[in-house]
């Protein structure tokens, strides 16, 4: 049996064991059981440097797609004020200054676009959707009538996924009506 290592080349010979009718010395049968305690050592230390390969490749793709975690999680409040500024301004503000607000929803929109391009998706949940407690956090529960238990009745914040990560959930109200 040849061993390889990775580059191809060949390790060792064959190994051939004495026959079984000649009955081998203490020195040799010495010498074969440290070859092959060599030889495990030798598989383990390749199996943990394989290992140790895979593991530093994962986490520099971690850290290249998730690296930028805590300055995404820094420009959620950004976000938020935008998208409050925008709700805030009524038919009368927006008249009366038309070029400050379209500069805001400008901003606001190219925020979604550098949010887009690095990975993070705003999490917008609408009243009647189901609560999900692995993207929203349930800041209230009421009873609504005309709403069924467990579904969003108020909207509070936006939460934020990076990637297949939950930056910040949702911050929700959730209807507590008992069923009829």
């Amino acid at each position: 049996m040849t061993n390889e290592n990775p580059n191809g080349s060949p390790l060792d010979e064959e190994i051939i064991d004495p026959p079984a009718d000649e009955i081998p010395s203490p020195d040799v049968e010495a010498l074969i059981a440290e070859r092959d305690e060599y030889r495990d050592r030798f598989m383990r230390a390749l199996a943990d440097a394989e290992n140790a390969r895979k593991r530093a490749e994962k986490d520099r793709r971690d850290a290249e797609q998730y690296g930028g975690s805590r300055l995404a999680r820094d420009l959620l409040p950004v976000h938020d004020a935008l998208t409050r500024a925008l709700e805030a301004a009524g038919e009368e503000q927006r008249e009366a200054a038309a070029a400050l607000i379209e500069g805001v929803e400008l901003t606001l929109r190219e925020l979604n676009n550098v949010f887009a391009k690095h990975g993070i998706k705003v999490i917008t949940p609408a009243p009647g959707e189901k609560f999900d407690p692995q993207q929203h956090e349930a800041m209230f529960e009421a009873p609504v009538p005309g709403t069924i238990a467990g579904s969003i009745i108020q909207v509070m914040d936006n939460g934020f996924m990076l990637h297949d990560r939950l930056l910040r959930p949702a911050k929700v109200g959730v209807s507590s009506t008992p069923a009829s």
